[in-house]
């Protein structure tokens, strides 16, 4: 999963993006209003942390052009904790949730993985599919309740198929949400770790779709 913060305190920027990195999220950082819209309307994130007192372009000014445009990422807005306007005028253009400052990491993590979770239909940290089970709080995944020992990076490559349970997922869409924008990006990486996945699973369940990409299936049950 991958994740935008803009913000401009650097320390803040720096705390955020070193903690949302630790739990297993892809980020990149911008520091100012002008280069969050920028990267928001550029690239592909499953989430964006905005600051709405940001220089060169404010916060609600590139909220509204991202749904302006059609932009649908989910947004999680910062915002001082006396401005309760700056709340509601947020909301208003297009935030799907917010935090006040000052705040606890741990609830910003809990609100992006919230925000994640509904944008792709699921009520829950743990996500399942038929023998497969993965909780997004804890980066655990488990087949028949056996724990699996992945990688970061597999497991964010299993969580992604898993929040889009059925649908066919290109390779390019997953290097995009799986790599930050310096990485040096090649697609057929994918296939690696595509197939370390499979041999650790030891289900068939990850069904590759010709020319188009990948998906998560529940294997059939045995004929009765």
């Amino acid at each position: 999963m991958r994740v935008l913060v803009v913000e401009d305190d650097k320390d803040l920027n720096r705390q955020l993006g070193d903690a949302l990195a630790d739990a297993g999220y892809v980020v990149d950082r911008a520091f100012d209003g002008e280069e969050g819209h920028f990267l928001g309307d550029t690239e592909p994130y499953d989430a964006i942390i905005l600051d709405l007192g940001l220089p060169q372009m404010d916060g609600l000014s590139v909220l509204e052009r991202w749904r302006r445009d059609g932009r649908k990422t989910p947004v999680l807005i910062l915002t001082a904790r006396d401005r309760w306007s700056d709340k509601v005028a947020g909301i208003d253009a297009g935030a799907d949730d917010y935090v006040a400052k000052p705040f606890h990491i741990e609830e910003v993590l809990a609100r992006v993985r919230a925000l994640i979770r509904r944008a792709a239909g699921h009520a829950s940290s743990e996500i399942s599919c038929g023998p497969l089970r993965i909780d997004t709080k804890t980066s655990r995944a488990t087949v028949d309740g056996a724990p699996l020992k992945l990688t970061s990076l597999e497991f964010r490559l299993l969580a992604y198929l898993m929040h889009h349970l059925g649908e066919v997922i290109s390779r390019t869409e997953l290097v995009e949400h799986l790599y930050d924008q310096d990485f040096d990006r090649d697609s057929n990486t994918i296939e690696v770790f595509v197939g370390r996945l499979r041999k650790k699973m030891g289900v068939d369940m990850i069904e590759t779709i010709r020319g188009m990409g990948y998906r998560i299936r529940a294997p059939e049950a045995p004929a009765g």
